[in-house]
């Protein structure tokens, strides 16, 4: 073979910057404990107050929180939190957010422009790419939350953000009542449902308004909408929020409402939405351990080739699935299984149904790893090819090395 075949390309040399960069992307999320997308249907529906007062008041729970804003063509966090003119510092080639407080980090498009009235003329490709930056070069550290503000609609920026985040994440959606409202945040539900993105809940915004002089509840917008649409779709409902003027005045002069009218109804309706959300997910996104199920269990998957471990898991004839008890080292099922056809991204998927916490592989490229691992999966590659049972004995005593993936994809 010539020293020319051995040289690299330029698309090879591409492909390898996009595993590393993938792979800090994955690092840098892993970080986070669970990531709370705030998506809207359509304009105007209050989403990004809805997203600011939520990231502060999670932070005032005592909660490590980071806020960041993506919405490219109408970044309104810098002017709700109070941040206009504010810019990003660098370190080591990172990106550091602003601090707006010991436990809460803020990062939005609108510190990257040089004037506010700049317009943002991006394509797909180049939103993309900017939201995938933010996401990899952002240096939260380690948070219980992060709360992105996604543009209104499906399009692509809420879909990179989904797929990009990883696990664990979920999407809280913001409607208003009338009819208008609720036919578009019912795509946005669907588009929840087609990424396999949990829904936490809807959260109904512009509420009604109490009358300041007779204190009647006035349905500006009908009422009832997101109750009935969250009930239609099977999804949570978190909360509403009334209408309020000082809701307007306190994001104009950038002090979100739950700190500037605290006692109010609508302050009170976001504590009410903040509690319901840390009992649908949790106080810092906790989960399971990925690898165990509730009783302690592991169910465990070694892609096979002729009875032995397979060089490569998506080349694989066969899955062996096995429970084990960790603690009591023993074995508990066994059970071989023939996977779909391999396409990216169908294997991480079928085995996550099958409720596999870990791999135990041969070789496996970088992208397979990034995908089990949103998918819940742990990976343990570069293991010697030999038999099922003898690998699991091998785990099970803590005797199981793991050598050079070597893949041969």
């Amino acid at each position: 073979m010539s020293k020319k075949q051995h040289q690299p390309t330029a698309q090879s040399t591409k492909d390898a910057q996009r595993e590393m960069e993938d792979l800090q992307l994955q690092n840098r999320m892993s970080h986070i404990g669970h990531k709370l997308l705030v998506l809207s249907g359509k304009g105007g529906v209050g989403k990004s107050t809805v997203a600011a007062n939520l990231a502060i008041s999670l932070a005032m729970e005592g909660l490590s929180v980071g806020l960041l804003d993506v919405d490219v063509h109408g970044p309104s966090i810098p002017t709700l939190m109070g941040l206009t003119g504010q810019h990003p510092t660098t370190a080591d080639n990172e990106l550091l957010p602003v601090e707006l407080a010991e436990n809460l980090k803020v990062m939005s498009v609108g510190f990257m422009l040089k004037n506010a009235a700049d317009p943002v003329i991006w394509r797909g490709p180049m939103k993309f790419n900017v939201i995938r930056q933010f996401l990899k070069d952002v240096s939260w550290g380690s948070l219980d939350y992060l709360v992105i503000d996604s543009p209104p609609g499906t399009g692509d920026e809420p879909l990179a953000v989904a797929q990009l985040v990883g696990q664990p994440a979920s999407a809280v959606i913001v409607t208003t009542p009338q009819d208008l409202a609720i036919a578009d945040v019912r795509r946005s539900v669907g588009f929840c449902k087609s990424l396999s993105l949990p829904v936490a809940g809807i959260i109904e915004n512009m509420s009604g308004m109490v009358c300041p002089h007779c204190n009647q509840s006035i349905e500006l917008f009908g009422s009832g909408g997101g109750a009935a649409l969250a009930e239609e779709m099977d999804v949570p409902m978190l909360g509403c929020v009334p209408i309020d003027p000082g809701v307007v005045s306190a994001g104009d002069q950038g002090t979100p409402f739950v700190r500037r009218l605290a006692g109010s109804p609508s302050a009170t309706a976001m504590a009410e939405i903040v509690k319901n959300v840390l009992t649908n997910i949790g106080p810092a996104g906790a989960q399971d351990t990925p690898t165990e199920t509730a009783d302690g269990k592991l169910r465990m998957a070694l892609p096979l080739a002729g009875g032995k471990l397979c060089s490569h898991f998506g080349h694989c004839e066969q899955f062996a699935i096995v429970t084990v008890s960790p603690e009591d080292k023993q074995v508990i099922s066994r059970q071989l299984l023939t996977p779909p056809t391999h396409e990216p991204g169908v294997l991480p998927r079928w085995l996550a149904e099958q409720g596999v916490g870990l791999i135990i592989a041969g070789g496996m490229g970088q992208r397979a790893q990034q995908l089990l691992s949103e998918n819940g999966i742990d990976v343990l590659a570069g293991v010697t090819v030999e038999e099922p049972d003898a690998l699991v004995t091998a785990y099970l005593n803590d005797a199981l090395a793991a050598g050079e993936n070597i893949c041969d994809h």
